[in-house]
């Protein structure tokens, strides 16, 4: 079992707002069947038991709302994020009062099944390309205020991620290539904002045919996107840019293309279905007796 590391700090600062609305949304003023049946004082334990096969993630999650809970709960991991699970195993065994433990329940298994989800999809497609160099990215297609969960889960599948919003990475798409007036001028305003800003931020360009892509390289940006382009098309452009630059395929990206769309030499693949098309992980939190 070996531990995966916590994301950057900003991302965990993100994930304790996150933890505190969605606390604030579920008890409200106060967990009424918990408090009407449970003891103060009571304490006991609950397993968490995993239902299907899958890539566990979300345990280090999970910790952080225990302890936004109560921190006098205790947890004892038996399986780490990233670790391969079945069902009938128990990841981990939480302690303390029981009022907590139930309180805390339901919010810490919606943010591990959907984590553990996307982790299980995103390591399937990683072990497609994996003979190859290109390396798997998600992108903002995301749960409004849960990004920082399902890009934490893209991690641990193995997968990278791309920018995290719009401030962190410049990102010409085709609208804005088509309002600013095409891929040069685009461009060339992209730079006098960020000289005029003191911004040091990676330039990325959407491109649709080989003609943007010529244009897009001598435009001299750090990143092109090969967009919904076919295989032939691909492998023209990555020979046209031959390494000035990464390139990025995205698209209609599936299991059933992943390895081809590889294959034709491209850096990364970004899928947005990373992080929106997957199924949850199905598990459990019982009562330990």
């Amino acid at each position: 079992m070996a531990a995966t590391p916590l994301p950057p700090d900003n991302w965990l600062k993100a994930a304790h707002e996150i933890i505190s609305i969605a606390l604030a949304e579920d008890i409200g003023t106060g967990d009424h069947s918990t408090l009407a049946v449970i003891d103060a004082a009571a304490t006991g334990k609950a397993q968490l038991l995993i239902k299907e096969a899958g890539i566990l993630a979300g345990v280090e999650a999970a910790r952080l709302v225990f302890r936004q809970v109560d921190k006098s709960l205790q947890l004892q991991a038996y399986k780490a994020d990233g670790d391969p699970v079945q069902a009938g195993d128990v990841a981990f065994v939480l302690s303390g009062p029981v009022r907590s433990i139930l309180m805390a329940e339901r919010l810490a298994l919606n943010i591990m099944q959907r984590m553990s989800g996307i982790a299980t999809k995103t390591r399937q497609l990683v072990q497609l390309i994996a003979d190859t160099p290109a390396q798997l990215l998600d992108t903002r297609k995301t749960t409004p205020n849960f990004r920082v969960f399902e890009k934490w889960a893209v991690r641990i599948g193995g997968g990278r991620n791309h920018r995290f919003g719009l401030y962190d990475m410049i990102m010409l798409k085709d609208n804005h290539i088509d309002f600013a007036g095409g891929i040069t001028p685009a461009v060339q305003k992209v730079r006098k904002y960020l000289a005029d800003r003191h911004l040091n931020l990676r330039i990325e360009v959407e491109t649709r045919t080989l003609d943007e892509v010529a244009e897009a390289l001598a435009a001299g940006v750090e990143v092109i996107m090969l967009d919904n382009m076919s295989l032939a098309d691909m492998r023209q452009a990555v020979a046209l840019i031959d390494h000035a630059c990464q390139t990025e395929a995205s698209g209609n990206i599936t299991a059933e293309n992943i390895r081809a769309v590889a294959r034709t030499g491209v850096d990364y693949i970004s899928m947005g279905a990373l992080t929106y098309g997957y199924p949850s992980l199905d598990m459990s939190l019982k009562a330990v007796f």
